[in-house]
Protein backbone atom coordinates (compact mmCIF):
# COMPACT_ATOMS: atom_id res chain seq x y z
CA UNK A 1 0.00 0.00 0.00
CA UNK A 2 0.92 3.67 0.10
CA UNK A 3 3.99 4.90 1.98
CA UNK A 4 4.67 8.58 2.67
CA UNK A 5 8.05 10.25 3.23
CA UNK A 6 8.39 13.89 4.32
CA UNK A 7 11.39 16.09 3.59
CA UNK A 8 12.37 19.75 3.70
CA UNK A 9 12.34 20.40 7.42
CA UNK A 10 15.09 22.30 9.17
CA UNK A 11 16.01 25.42 11.12
CA UNK A 12 14.79 28.84 10.03
CA UNK A 13 14.60 32.29 11.60
CA UNK A 14 11.37 34.06 12.50
CA UNK A 15 9.80 35.50 9.36
CA UNK A 16 11.53 33.03 7.10
CA UNK A 17 10.11 30.46 4.71
CA UNK A 18 10.35 26.73 4.25
CA UNK A 19 8.78 24.24 1.86
CA UNK A 20 7.96 20.74 3.00
CA UNK A 21 7.46 17.87 0.57
CA UNK A 22 5.73 14.55 1.03
CA UNK A 23 6.42 11.87 -1.56
CA UNK A 24 4.03 8.96 -1.92
CA UNK A 25 5.08 5.55 -3.16
CA UNK A 26 3.03 2.51 -4.00
CA UNK A 27 -0.34 2.39 -5.62
CA UNK A 28 -3.70 3.03 -4.00
CA UNK A 29 -7.16 2.36 -5.29
CA UNK A 30 -8.89 5.10 -3.29
CA UNK A 31 -8.61 8.79 -4.16
CA UNK A 32 -7.96 10.22 -0.71
CA UNK A 33 -7.23 13.75 0.38
CA UNK A 34 -3.73 14.70 1.52
CA UNK A 35 -3.20 16.52 4.78
CA UNK A 36 -0.55 18.02 7.03
CA UNK A 37 -0.48 17.76 10.81
CA UNK A 38 2.04 18.93 13.38
CA UNK A 39 3.02 18.11 16.94
CA UNK A 40 4.70 20.84 18.95
CA UNK A 41 6.77 20.07 22.07
CA UNK A 42 4.50 19.21 24.97
CA UNK A 43 1.35 19.40 22.85
CA UNK A 44 -0.92 16.99 21.03
CA UNK A 45 -0.91 16.47 17.30
CA UNK A 46 -3.01 19.10 15.52
CA UNK A 47 -4.42 19.63 12.06
CA UNK A 48 -2.62 22.10 9.79
CA UNK A 49 -3.93 21.87 6.22
CA UNK A 50 -5.82 19.64 3.80
CA UNK A 51 -6.22 19.36 0.04
CA UNK A 52 -8.68 17.21 -1.89
CA UNK A 53 -7.50 14.53 -4.31
CA UNK A 54 -8.23 16.79 -7.27
CA UNK A 55 -6.58 19.79 -5.64
CA UNK A 56 -9.73 21.83 -6.12
CA UNK A 57 -10.33 22.53 -2.43
CA UNK A 58 -8.07 23.42 0.48
CA UNK A 59 -8.61 24.09 4.16
CA UNK A 60 -6.33 25.49 6.85
CA UNK A 61 -6.13 25.78 10.59
CA UNK A 62 -6.75 29.34 11.78
CA UNK A 63 -3.22 29.50 13.17
CA UNK A 64 -1.63 29.12 9.73
CA UNK A 65 -4.24 30.65 7.43
CA UNK A 66 -2.72 33.24 5.12
CA UNK A 67 0.82 32.02 5.81
CA UNK A 68 0.84 28.38 4.68
CA UNK A 69 -0.19 26.93 1.33
CA UNK A 70 -0.88 23.27 0.63
CA UNK A 71 -0.70 21.92 -2.91
CA UNK A 72 -0.27 18.62 -4.69
CA UNK A 73 1.22 17.40 -7.92
CA UNK A 74 -0.42 14.09 -8.69
CA UNK A 75 1.89 13.50 -11.65
CA UNK A 76 4.78 13.45 -9.16
CA UNK A 77 2.79 11.81 -6.36
CA UNK A 78 3.86 14.63 -4.08
CA UNK A 79 2.11 17.04 -1.73
CA UNK A 80 3.73 20.29 -0.57
CA UNK A 81 3.39 22.69 2.32
CA UNK A 82 4.78 26.13 1.60
CA UNK A 83 5.33 27.91 4.91
CA UNK A 84 5.90 31.67 4.93
CA UNK A 85 6.20 34.25 7.72
CA UNK A 86 7.21 31.53 10.14
CA UNK A 87 6.84 32.08 13.88
CA UNK A 88 8.46 30.33 16.85
CA UNK A 89 5.10 28.74 17.65
CA UNK A 90 5.29 26.92 14.32
CA UNK A 91 8.11 24.82 15.74
CA UNK A 92 6.95 21.20 15.59
CA UNK A 93 7.34 17.86 13.91
CA UNK A 94 5.27 18.00 10.74
CA UNK A 95 3.53 14.91 9.41
CA UNK A 96 1.78 14.30 6.13
CA UNK A 97 -1.13 11.91 5.92
CA UNK A 98 -3.50 10.38 3.42
CA UNK A 99 -7.13 10.15 4.44
CA UNK A 100 -10.40 11.99 4.60
CA UNK A 101 -10.67 15.71 3.92
CA UNK A 102 -12.38 16.18 7.29
CA UNK A 103 -9.00 16.12 9.00
CA UNK A 104 -10.14 13.78 11.75
CA UNK A 105 -7.18 11.83 13.16
CA UNK A 106 -9.25 8.64 13.17
CA UNK A 107 -9.87 9.00 9.43
CA UNK A 108 -6.22 9.09 8.40
CA UNK A 109 -5.16 5.86 6.70
CA UNK A 110 -1.45 6.40 6.03
CA UNK A 111 1.12 8.52 7.87
CA UNK A 112 4.59 9.77 7.08
CA UNK A 113 7.44 9.57 9.59
CA UNK A 114 7.55 13.30 10.24
CA UNK A 115 10.08 16.07 9.64
CA UNK A 116 11.31 18.58 12.23
CA UNK A 117 10.73 22.31 11.71
CA UNK A 118 12.40 24.69 14.16
CA UNK A 119 11.80 28.44 14.05
CA UNK A 120 14.22 30.53 16.10
CA UNK A 121 13.38 33.90 17.62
Amino acid sequence: QVQLVESGGGLVQTGGSLRLSCAASGRTFSRYAMLWFRRAPGKEREFVAAVTWSGSSTYYADSVKGRFTISRDNAKNTVYLQMNSLKPEDTAVYYCAEGEYSGRISQMYHWGQGTQVTVSS
